[in-house]
């Protein structure tokens, strides 16, 4: 039965294999990772829209200590200035940082009140556990799955199927990673296990990052508009392993996804290995349908 499951699995992705792409931490990056979710692509523009405060502040205290520094030494002013008070300079030092706090408050109340408002009924709803040191998940529904997430191990690569560094980075590949609709609202529930310490679900393209607290379920959400895989990462000081704790998402196609979900409720790994397939290329898809066929 659950080679069966597995075969269907891999045809029907056959039949609606896409290309993808993998997002995560590129050398040297200075910017924020591109943006996969509409919650990203706000926070990507509140970022760009405070340079704008940011770098004109910065180059006005320069250029103003640069000429204290200058005007004001002791050797061109021996007499110091006994200036104390100046009613135009007080006003404009109260009024101006007033008026860019209210343009920066007012776009960054918008972006957490839509971050924070969950959707009223979304369309896929997944609990994520943390432990010393892995991610555990659950989807509720219908077709329950659910399973541990690790960190791929070097040695264990090539069984895996993800030789390819540069889609399966070294120390964010996983073993299971999370599979979700393009297109649709997802709710994450989080939380750590109840004898464990706080860790962080974090997933930088999706502009989600909450915390994992034992004895507490957080809340949050995404909607991933571009299909591929993206990685995170445990955000929280968490121990001595908390740096081999990622967090992998793949986003495909509505019919992959279903696809999936069926099959890896009883096979998950023979689930896996055809939405791979499917998702890297058409011979490794041929090869890994008859693998399980047979």
């Amino acid at each position: 039965m659950k080679r069966t499951y597995a075969a269907l699995a891999a045809l029907a992705c056959l039949l609606f294999a896409s290309v993808s792409f993998a997002d995560q931490p590129k050398p040297w990056q200075m910017g924020l990772q591109e943006a996969a979710t509409p919650v990203m692509e706000m926070n990507r523009w509140f970022e760009q829209y405070t340079l704008w405060f940011i770098v004109p502040i910065t180059i006005f205290v320069l250029i103003l200590l640069i000429l204290v520094v200058v005007k004001f030494r002791a050797s061109a002013n021996p007499v110091p200035s006994k200036t104390s008070h100046n009613t135009a300079i007080e006003i404009a030092w109260t009024v101006i940082p007033v008026l860019m706090l209210f343009a920066i408050a007012i776009p960054s109340f918008n972006l957490l009140t839509y971050q924070l408002k969950l959707p009223e009924n979304p369309d896929l709803t997944i609990k994520a556990t943390a432990t010393q040191w892995l991610w555990s998940y659950e989807y509720e529904g219908e077709q329950a799955v659910s399973f541990d997430s690790y960190m791929l191990k070097d040695a264990d690569r090539a069984a895996a199927g993800k030789e390819d560094v540069a889609r399966y980075p070294r120390l964010l590949a996983v073993d299971n990673e999370v599979v979700v609709p393009v297109g649709k609202n997802v709710r994450m529930l989080v939380t750590a296990a109840p004898t464990d310490v706080i860790h962080a679900f974090a997933m930088p393209a999706f502009g989600v990052k909450i915390d994992a607290i034992p004895g507490r379920l957080n809340e949050t959400w995404f909607r991933a508009d571009r299909e591929g895989l993206y990685y995170g990462q445990c955000s929280e000081l968490c121990g001595k392993d908390h740096a081999f704790m990622p967090i992998a998402i793949r986003v495909v196609s509505e019919a992959q996804y279903t696809a999936w979900v069926q099959a890896a409720t009883s096979d998950l790994p023979g689930a896996n290995r055809a939405l791979m397939a499917a998702v890297d290329g058409a011979p490794a898809t041929v090869q890994t349908a008859e693998n399980i066929t047979n």
